[in-house]
């Protein structure tokens, strides 16, 4: 099962579905983008069409641009509340299951330990079911064409509304990445899991309104165990924003795959980049990270599909890899962002 759920309505066959589409844009051209995208959504669940998923993605951009551009107000975090449990005894990070998380508690695990573990976000045979559609998605791209597309939609890459721009493709490729965008197929998969598990409620709770997920921040991901790591804050290169992060594990990892190194302590502050052992000026070298994390150490925690971290753009981390170990690591990064600190070189698109 390629990113399902069991017992889903949804099927594998690709129509053009051109009642569904020809309302969905008569909505929008009345301004009604929810319920268009509303729409689409329903239809595509009860059968697959790439073109629908394509104006998914094409209506969600346009939606997110229109709240970029009326945000009016900086939102806050929500309130840190509620008693968190003590650390793992192997992560040294609170671990929680997602009927406990809350977006105050959330607050409190990001202000205090820099992050929080949930468990089991989401159901392990979905977990792995994404990382088959990931590697599904890295092959098609590899032998698609130059501007050819994926008829399945696990590779169709996004066009961006002027003046935005999907320029770093080739950046992520190397990184071992494909843009979540750029699988029309699995994004919405992807958004689909994570509204069933409310991640949408507690990310709006959290971040004080509405997230918007960034084109060039959500990435599906496998890596390799020779995968270098560099340690970085997210915010460096993304600038003043408000942001949260979940970091979701799609494959056992840690121990018998590249994990993440992690210091489990809030920074208030980005630490120094670009000194010596570093290659990029926004990369952290391993002497200010280990000074950084003081007495927190540095942690390396064991993930299970569907195990969540959740950060925000502060963070101090890298990849966690040693050549030694058998097997790839997957795993989707998806950054969420408030409309009013969305990173102003990124191509928005509403969740």
């Amino acid at each position: 099962m390629l990113f399902g759920r069991k017992g889903s309505r949804g099927g594998t066959a690709v129509a053009e579905a051109p009642r569904e589409l020809a309302a969905a844009r008569d909505l929008a051209d009345r301004g009604d983008l929810d319920r268009a995208i509303e729409l689409l959504t329903d239809a595509n669940r009860a059968s697959r069409a790439l073109a629908v998923e394509r104006e998914i993605r094409r209506l969600t951009h346009i939606a997110g641009i229109r709240a970029v551009d009326e945000a009016d107000q900086d939102p806050s975090y929500a309130d840190p509340a509620g008693e968190l449990p003590e650390p793992g005894p192997q992560s040294r990070i609170p671990e929680l299951t997602s009927d406990q998380l809350t977006p105050g508690l959330l607050r409190a695990g990001v202000l205090r330990y820099g992050c929080l573990l949930v468990r089991g976000l989401i159901d392990r045979e979905i977990a792995e079911g994404m990382a088959e559609g990931i590697e599904r998605a890295f092959e098609v791209r590899e032998r698609l064409g130059p501007g050819e597309s994926d008829p399945d939609g696990y590779y169709d890459e996004m066009a961006a509304e002027p003046p935005h721009a999907i320029v770093a493709r080739e950046w992520v490729k190397d990184g071992g990445g494909v843009l979540a965008a750029d699988s029309p197929r699995l994004y919405f998969r992807m958004v689909e899991e994570f509204r069933a598990v409310g991640l949408r409620s507690l990310i709006e709770g959290y971040l004080g309104s509405r997230p918007l997920i960034s084109a060039q921040k959500c990435t599906l991901r496998k890596a390799d165990p020779d995968v270098v790591g560099a340690w970085h804050q997210d915010g460096r290169f993304m600038g003043d924003v408000h942001s949260l992060n979940v970091w979701l594990s799609l494959s056992r990892c840690g121990d018998v795959a590249p994990s993440m190194d992690v210091i489990p302590r809030r920074l208030e502050e980005y630490v120094p980049t670009g000194t010596e052992g570093t290659v990029l000026d926004t990369q952290v070298a391993q002497d200010v990270a280990e000074r950084a994390a003081g007495e927190a150490g540095i942690v390396r925690p064991i993930f299970d599909p569907g195990d969540a971290l959740l950060f925000d753009h502060l963070f101090l981390h890298q990849t966690g890899s040693d050549p030694s170990m058998p097997n790839p690591r997957y795993a989707v990064e998806s950054w969420f962002f408030a409309p009013s600190g969305f990173p102003a070189e990124y191509a928005p698109l509403a969740f």
